[in-house]
């Protein structure tokens, strides 16, 4: 039986590793938590971070619920192993005032995929499961799919005619969203990727229906078409639920009595699952406004029937920490190993082709973000929706989770809250990607006696404003290449391919959008030079360009004849970098954070002094003495700064 969560939160005795686990224990990977780690908070010098830094975003956070937020929230962070940082903030139930706790509970959407993903993962290493055996092998309902068959010309799905698949859909495409399913309803349908006909023919056909059980919605996809052929797109699509059905099927229990045995009991993961007991429902977390309908998100609060794995999960924050120190483990925590190390290094590695067609604005080369087995990887070094290293991968969930593991720097970030507005996550999101970087601390370098002395004059150089792009640590770089070259063009999401480059997101109210460039438009022509064969990164090299530069863009638009010519100036990037103003006041350099973030030991409105190091060279004689080096250029002006110069410095440019 489980130890409740809040009596591991305050410390309660817990032996859960028998002495016959020691010598296992030994041979797991450098890092490896045990269970007392993740009981307590310890000391943020211990993991290497800044107890003031930590402060600013639960500062963050309690700001916006004095601003009148609804959703409270619950954030950790750990590292190495141990628990840094684990905050409640606002209410669990804001109508009736009751304060968010650390073991609040959450529906987690779609982080149910993760989970989903593990457990099929469990039966592979098992060898009960084939990772390319096609899915009609357990399902002998899905046999012999059809697929929408397409305009060659256009790319559009024909209702009206069908044709059979190529190959069958596979356990893999389940898992890497490429079996050619899709998600029913408007709101998935990507317009570059056939109409939204085949969504909403899908929530007729197949409706969520929470009085049933997994068997029969599987069964009525098999009455469905494919929108995609297996293999040829990634589409997020409802893979997931089958998937489940699959598990019951392979291991002949019901999907939550499978997750109960073999992940959450060995886990200690003690609040997850696809209801909420009734002596723990004091913890689960209301939704802003009316409730929930019944057959859409069901009501948690009663024992299910429809194993939702795509997004039926309910969880705390602790319990998933233990869920995600497992996978950054290799597979195992307290003794209890779950998947293979090889078969974790699988799922959290980059799995999609890159001649892949990609519908949806979640992954792929324009997002530096590729997906393995259930996962958002990190692709590209400088930029991605992924904070951290290359190799971390994260997922969320529609009513306001997130979560996000960093192998290169052990580090893990879980943030819970509840949602009705999903389109408003994203803001949050931000927050948490960059908040627990910012707070990583940068090693001192000691200071020598300055034998610099600069007048009023001098330091009047350094004045200006320095943007040092769209991140607040140098571990989590976030440039986009849309806006490479300083100016902005809002193409917020584009995908290559053989005629050119296909729109799948202009920027809400960007300078594409506003000019007329929409979803589903493919650009043939940059400034009257053909695009066509060229790679994406060699396109967004002609995207590129300064301030005020112009652009023009030829384009082919769906059910349109002639092409469309669409000009427009690049912009200044939107507001949402990190900035430092510099000034001279008092005799004394002063800096002070001025854009969304703040920034080592620099915060928003409040001014900061500097001391003279050497020639050029600052640094902040309190907190974490924090340095800035200015910059020159060949004509010896101040044209840059750098904080903290060395392996982890951050770069920023004058602006103009």
């Amino acid at each position: 039986m489980g130890i409740p969560v809040w009596d591991r939160l305050k410390g309660s005795p817990m032996k859960i590793i028998q002495a016959s686990c020691a010598a296992a224990l030994t041979l797991c990977l450098a890092g490896a938590a045990l269970a007392d780690d993740l009981q307590a908070v310890g000391d943020p010098d211990i993991t290497g971070f800044s107890a003031r830094r930590l402060a600013r975003m639960t500062s963050w956070f309690e700001s916006q619920t004095k601003k009148g937020d609804p959703s409270g929230f619950v954030v950790a962070i750990a590292r190495g192993g141990k628990l840094a940082y684990l905050q409640p903030t606002g209410f669990a139930d804001h109508d009736n005032k009751i304060p968010m706790r650390p073991d609040s509970i959450f529906r987690i959407g779609s982080m149910s995929k993760q989970i989903t993903s593990v457990a099929t993962m469990i039966l592979v290493d098992d060898g009960k499961l084939e990772l390319d055996a096609p899915v009609a092998q357990y399902l002998p309902e899905l046999r012999d799919m059809q697929v929408v068959k397409k305009d060659p010309a256009t790319g559009d799905a024909i209702l009206i005619e069908i044709e059979p698949a190529r190959r069958a859909m596979t356990i893999r495409d389940l898992l890497r969203n490429t079996s050619g399913l899709v998600y029913a309803g408007p709101d998935y349908a990507d317009p570059g990727f056939g109409n939204a006909a085949i969504h909403a023919l899908y929530g007729v056909r197949a409706p969520f229906r929470r009085d049933k059980s997994i068997a029969p919605f599987v069964a009525s996809l098999g009455t469905l078409p494919l929108l995609h052929q297996p293999g040829e797109v990634w589409e997020y699509s409802l893979g997931y639920d089958v998937l489940g059905r699959v598990i019951e099927v392979v291991s002949g229990q019901p999907f939550e009595q499978f997750l109960q045995s073999r992940l959450f009991a060995p886990l200690h993961m003690v609040d997850t699952g696809f209801h909420v007991p009734e002596d723990k429902l004091s913890r689960l977390v209301a939704l802003p406004g009316a409730q929930p309908l019944p057959l859409t998100d069901g009501d948690v609060g009663k024992p299910q029937t429809f194993f939702s794995g795509g997004g039926g999960i309910v969880s705390t924050v602790p319990d998933f920490l233990r869920f995600c120190q497992m996978l950054l483990n290799g597979g195992e925590l307290d003794g209890a190993r779950i998947l293979k190390p090889e078969t974790v290094r699988l799922m959290t590695t980059n799995s999609l082709p890159s001649d892949i067609h990609l519908a949806g604005h979640e992954a792929g080369p324009a997002l530096g973000t590729g997906w393995g087995l259930g996962f958002a990887v990190r692709t590209n070094p400088d930029f991605s929706l992924i904070p951290g290293s290359v190799g971390s991968f994260n997922w969320q969930g529609s009513w306001g989770t997130f979560f996000s593991v960093d192998p290169a720097q052990k580090l893990i970030l879980v943030m819970m809250m509840q949602r009705r507005q999903h389109s408003e996550n994203g803001f949050y999101f931000n927050a948490v990607r960059r908040l627990p970087y910012a707070a990583l601390k940068v090693p001192e370098v000691s200071a020598s006696a300055a034998s610099t002395q600069l007048n009023a004059r001098e330091l009047t150089e350094y004045a200006g404003r320095y943007d040092f792009g769209g991140s607040a640590s140098s571990l989590d770089k976030q440039t986009s290449l849309v806006v490479d070259g300083n100016g902005w063009t809002g193409l917020e999401s584009v995908v290559a391919e053989a005629d050119g480059l296909r729109v799948m997101k202009p920027a809400d109210g960007g300078p594409a959008a506003r000019a007329g460039v929409m979803a589903g438009d493919l650009i043939t022509a940059i400034d009257d030079r053909s695009i066509k064969g060229l790679a994406l990164e060699a396109a967004f090299r002609r995207i590129s360009g300064p301030f005020n530069a112009p652009i023009k863009l030829k384009i082919i638009r769906q059910k349109q004849t002639d092409p469309l010519v669409i000009a427009f100036a690049r912009e200044a990037a939107p507001s949402h970098s990190v900035e430092l103003q510099v000034r001279v006041a008092d005799g004394r350099l002063v800096v002070e954070a001025t854009g969304t973030w703040s920034i080592l030991d620099f915060d928003k409105g409040q001014p900061v002094p500097v001391a003279v190091r050497s020639k050029d060279e600052f640094q902040v004689e309190r907190g974490d003495h924090t340095r800035i080096a200015f910059v020159r250029d060949a004509a010896g002006k101040v044209s840059g700064a750098v904080l903290n110069p060395g392996p982890s410095e951050q770069r920023g440019a004058l602006a103009q």
